[in-house]
């Protein structure tokens, strides 16, 4: 249980900051919002790095890939913007930044079917989709109509998705050599005996041990640091021992010429709305904005009640200003499209910053200037290498898997469609399969069991809408 914070001695005339963002109302004081604003950032830091290294890891169908400037300036600007605007008009201390999990979805399901500028045109048209069902009350039915165990299962999914990516940025787990003619597809490590060898993946290890530590002793920003100490010490390898740039992927840690440099707003507004429908095909792009809202707008529930509920946020069961809150969710989703950051969403590392005391938008603000702040050090962001960020997604992909434990394994209706989302999302590395089989399964199984009017028609509509998508080639050539 949270522990509730006493109010400490406030000024008899509040200050216009404080009746603004209702400070004292909430119990809560200005020095406290600036600590808890600036835990907040430190605890989420990591993503203006890790998001260009996932983004930056995957090229669109014409081959084109994005540069690390170009991500690390739309990453932190649309953060920045998006949680100060949340603090203005949400008054909540939740900060946004691009979604873990979401971003892999248009890294390496979405932008190798169409251009970059189509893929975040699907961006921008999720966000819309937010947020008009975020002003209608749509979402009740939405949030109704999918079963919850299937909820939980895409979140785990996405957790072991995440983790695969990293462990292959990093070069930890490789693909089998073809030459070795087997069955086998993936292996830990390089050559064909699958050994881990180098120094880049020594720096991997000491990256993940180093997080998981910090982790376990509780230490703010542990992510944070762990990536930056790892990159140093990758930094000092690299020039003490001449490591073959191959080595180490796309980004070779050397120190930058200059340390700040001026953002790339290259990407801003470099969007096509719907030409992704006629690059990948109606049902396809269909298929994919549907997996964008299920990510983004389910995910962002769950975090803003949460959070909202260890700040004392939600009362009779509601969380203050949720209406606000989630527009403003659905805004920032249709921002990272515009900007070329993918969907911005609300973090639930936006607890560190409640558990220092935010109780009011006022933190949101700090941590949204604290991210602007780093657009003036993008050239950091491109000597850290991936043994030092993938690490993270490592991370984040077991908090991810902890959701597991809520889903009904003991009910024969939920465990094979449960189970078959969390395994075909890493193991076809397209999230979209895992939703479309699980939902699917669930269908099937209701039917086979004589309970059709559970199914609901949104459900029963979508699993016709994924057998489509999987079995599109038979219905063109047999329209042909």
């Amino acid at each position: 249980m949270t522990q509730q914070l006493q109010p400490e001695r406030t000024d008899p005339d509040p200050s216009i900051v404080d009746r603004f963002f209702r400070i004292g109302i909430r119990g809560s004081t200005i020095s406290r919002e600036l600590r808890g604003g600036l835990t907040t950032f430190v605890a989420m830091a990591y993503i203006v790095m890790l998001n260009p290294l996932i983004l930056g890891s995957s090229a669109d169908a014409t081959g084109a890939q994005l540069t690390s400037e170009q991500l690390t300036t739309a990453t932190a600007a649309t953060a920045g913007v998006m949680t100060i605007v949340m603090g203005l008009v949400g008054n909540a201390p939740l900060a946004l930044a691009s979604g873990l999990g979401v971003n892999a979805v248009v890294a390496f399901t979405i932008a190798p079917a169409m251009t970059w500028a189509q893929a975040f045109g699907l961006v921008v048209l999720e966000g819309i989709v937010i947020i008009v069902l975020a002003v209608s009350g749509i979402r009740e039915k939405i949030i109704n109509a999918i079963p919850a165990p299937l909820k939980t299962a895409l979140t785990v999914g996405i957790g072991l998705y995440i983790a695969l990516i990293g462990l292959v940025s990093a070069g930890f787990v490789t693909r089998k050599p073809d030459a070795a003619e087997t069955t086998v597809p993936v292996q830990m490590g390089q050559g064909t005996e699958g050994h881990l060898v180098g120094l880049p993946i020594a720096i991997f290890c000491l990256s993940l041990l180093l997080m998981l530590v910090l982790l376990a002793r509780k230490v703010p920003g542990a992510i944070l640091i762990g990536i930056a100490v790892s990159t140093v010490v990758a930094i000092a390898a690299n020039a003490a021992f001449g490591i073959a740039p191959k080595q180490w992927g796309t980004i070779v840690p050397e120190l930058p010429d200059h340390v700040i440099g001026s953002p790339d707003f290259s990407m801003f507004g470099q969007v096509d709305l719907f030409g992704g429908f006629a690059a990948a095909g109606g049902i396809a792009a269909t298929v994919f904005l549907f997996t964008l809202v299920l990510s983004g707008f389910f995910d962002a529930m769950g975090t803003i009640t949460s959070v909202s509920s260890e700040a004392g946020l939600v009362k009779n069961g509601k969380v203050e200003g949720m209406g606000r809150i989630l527009a403003v969710d659905g805004v920032a989703a249709a921002a990272g499209g515009l900007t070329g950051a993918s969907p911005n969403t609300v973090f639930l590392e936006s607890a560190t910053g409640v558990a220092e005391g935010a109780r009011t938008g006022l933190a949101s603000v700090v941590t949204g200037l604290l991210f602007c702040a780093t657009l003036l050090f993008t050239p950091l962001a491109a000597v850290v290498p991936a043994q030092a960020a993938a690490p993270a997604l490592v991370i984040v992909g077991a908090l991810m898997m902890s959701q597991v434990r809520h889903i009904p394994w003991d009910d024969p209706e939920y465990v094979i469609p449960a189970f078959l989302t969390i395994a075909v999302i890493p193991f076809t590395y397209m999230i979209t399969n895992g939703i479309g089989a699980g939902l699917i399964a669930y269908a099937l199984i209701k039917v086979a069991r004589g309970k059709v009017r559970e199914i609901g028609w949104l459900v029963g509509g979508l699993a016709l809408v994924f057998a489509a998508y999987f079995g599109i080639e038979g219905i063109e050539a047999l329209v042909e």
